[in-house]
């Protein structure tokens, strides 16, 4: 395996004397990068910064990330032009006629949106390739072009290269967390209800999340400030004593060799540090594969009719997947909503008596791009072990981060941080504890 890597790149502020100048580079920089935005906007992104920047000469407190770049996802409705979520298909369509409610957050607290990402089309993968607009190689290796993760590809480059403080997209299965493992990032799935999806186009209903990626947990936590109903409070709580649950089913299995042993030394300087490892097999994981059926669907619901219409114009690979909702009948769609809710009540009973869970984001690190281009074999097993562990949180209704684990120099490895649904304070003040343990 090639882990020959980069330094990582500085944050996008550091040696820039105003914003502006901070944003005409991360324009310049994206303007260069390859595959990762589908869309600039220069014109209103440097405005941002400019009034930033007078808002400071004026002595006026700003918010922690007025005129700081920020990128969106593909996905989102922005006012006066149309929506394509990483696809061609809906060329042509109706513009947007308002921003969707997290781009209009943004812009009420300041950021400066430097544009548009791209993602996997419809946002239907784990992986991130894009056969309609290209795929953004992952900035982990400069020899060997990898994949980013899905299906907010372009939002995890665009953070991971050094272009924005903070990457807007979405995450039903992992689409947040994925690509945040694999970029070596942080990203915060917060509880779904908690930040509206109005203005996205949908993938499934019940379990698509607005979220972002940061390269902190502190950043994670300022974004979602921004976007979310209401914020929450996130306590500072020392590592030691914490009660961190490793759930032995499913979760570890086939682990690759690197990803195993970076898990491993993470916990190691955890307890180390004072907390608590407790094992548990934590069965009731067994349950996901065949319960979490909801994404085929919902999207065939959404897509039926541009599937007659167009459908050699997707991804096959998505297209594909789309269909097998077409299959599902009422009974059984209502039957899934009826053994979810059971499920998650049983979950949480179980875990009550822990602080967090905690478990690799996902089992391997990031395959070459040109393998699962050539092998549609590949691609799909691949995709159902980055998806396995990151969806059963969605499945959960919970919330976790995924937050860099691996040594230095090596392929991102990513430790997720998981809770209950509404545990978001506390699960975030978790991470934040093991971020700082893991970086003494």
């Amino acid at each position: 395996m090639n882990t020959s890597h980069a330094a990582a790149p500085h944050p996008p502020a550091a040696g820039f004397s105003t914003q502006r100048e901070l944003v005409e580079h991360s324009l310049a920089l994206a303007s260069a990068s390859d595959a990762v935005f589908t869309r600039l906007y220069p014109e209103a992104a440097l405005a941002a910064a400019s009034h930033a920047d007078a808002m400071q000469r004026a002595g006026v407190m700003a918010g922690p990330l007025q005129g700081m770049p920020v990128s969106v996802k593909d996905l989102y409705d922005i006012a006066g032009e149309t929506t394509l979520a990483g696809s061609v298909v809906l060329r042509g369509q109706p513009a947007a006629s308002a921003d969707a409610p997290v781009v209009a957050r943004l812009r009420q607290a300041g950021t400066a949106i430097i544009g548009k990402t791209n993602m996997t089309e419809f946002a239907f993968s784990g992986v991130g390739i894009n056969p309609h607009y290209g795929t953004p190689a992952n900035p982990a290796d400069r020899q060997i072009a990898r994949i980013p993760g899905g299906s907010s590809s372009g939002a995890a480059v665009s953070v991971a290269a050094g272009i924005c403080v903070a990457g807007i997209g979405s995450d039903t299965g992992g689409s947040i967390r994925i690509p945040a493992a694999l970029c070596g990032l942080v990203g915060f799935k917060p509880t779904a209800r908690r930040v509206p999806t109005t203005g996205a186009i949908p993938l499934s209903t019940t379990l698509d999340t607005v979220c972002a990626m940061t390269r902190s947990v502190e950043d994670c936590i300022l974004v979602d400030r921004i976007i979310a109903d209401a914020p929450v409070a996130v306590p500072d709580l020392p590592l030691a004593g914490l009660r961190l649950a490793v759930p032995a089913t499913m979760m570890l299995d086939n682990l690759d060799s690197h990803v195993a042993a970076m898990f491993s030394a993470a916990l190691a300087r955890l307890s180390a540090a004072g907390a608590k490892i407790i094992d548990t097999p934590l069965s009731l994981l067994g349950e996901v594969a065949q319960r979490n059926r909801f994404s085929p669907p919902e999207a065939f619901a959404w897509h039926h009719k541009l599937l007659a219409e167009r459908e050699a114009e997707y991804d096959f690979r998505v297209a594909k997947r789309i269909k097998l909702g077409a299959a599902t009948s009422a009974v059984e769609y209502i039957e899934l909503h009826q053994g979810r809710r059971d499920w998650i009540a049983r979950m949480e009973a179980a875990i009550a008596g822990y602080d967090a869970l905690i478990m690799p984001t996902v089992p391997i690190v990031a395959p070459p791009i040109a393998e699962l281009d050539a092998s549609e074999e590949a691609f799909f097993k691949a995709n159902g072990l980055l998806l396995r562990n990151p969806s059963a949180i969605n499945f959960l209704d919970g919330c976790a981060v995924s937050l860099p684990c691996h040594a230095d120099g090596t392929l991102p490895v990513g430790l997720m941080v998981v809770g209950p649904a509404m545990a978001d304070g506390r699960i975030l003040g978790v991470a934040r504890a093991i971020e700082a343990g893991l970086r003494r």
